[in-house]
């Protein structure tokens, strides 16, 4: 039985505390609650999904839509973006304002120069799980490393390099 968007709701919320960075800094913790603990999509479901979300235009929180209309429709869709963005944006707009009233303080300069190397961690967590989620052999692995060298040596739009692997995965499964 598919999950009401009620528990589809409380799932993210409480991700979207954690998710400094954006909603791919906590990609890891989606997956491990809906494909390995709560067992809602199964990995080739979930890196599929995420693919999508990131060949569309549109903001990085697209893939938690996704998630939520392929588990219970527009309901499940609007459950998982709203608890999803909300209370960051809350947050945010909270934060920004004492970030107002306080700029220019050594403490404040401090805490901003530490939630960038967490952030960034996070978001390279997340490319890790990724890259575990779409492993289908070694091929795979050649490619989704080969993206990323390719990603960080380039400055290309990284969408030419979802579109290499795109190509050289379809020749792989029609010649292999």
């Amino acid at each position: 039985m598919p999950p009401s968007p009620g528990r589809i709701a409380l799932t993210f919320l409480l991700l979207s505390l954690m998710a400094v960075g954006g909603a791919n800094a906590v990609i890891p913790d989606i997956h491990r609650q809906v494909v390995a603990t709560l067992h809602w999509m199964d990995d080739p479901t979930f890196a599929t999904l995420f693919a999508i979300a990131q060949a569309a235009p549109g903001p990085n929180v697209l893939v938690v839509s996704l998630i939520g209309w392929h588990l219970a429709g527009w309901k499940g869709r609007a459950a998982a973006t709203a608890a999803m963005s909300g209370p960051p944006a809350l947050i945010a707009f909270l934060v920004g304002r004492a970030l107002n009233r306080g700029a220019g303080s050594p403490w404040i300069e401090r805490i901003k120069a530490g939630l960038v190397p967490l952030a960034i961690g996070l978001i390279l967590a997340s490319g890790v799980v990724m890259a575990r989620s779409a492993y289908g052999g070694p091929l795979s692995l050649l490619i989704t490393v080969a993206a990323a060298i390719f990603v960080l040596a380039c400055d290309f739009n990284p969408l030419w390099a979802l579109s290499g692997g795109a190509v050289l995965g379809l020749a792989s499964a029609w010649f292999g």
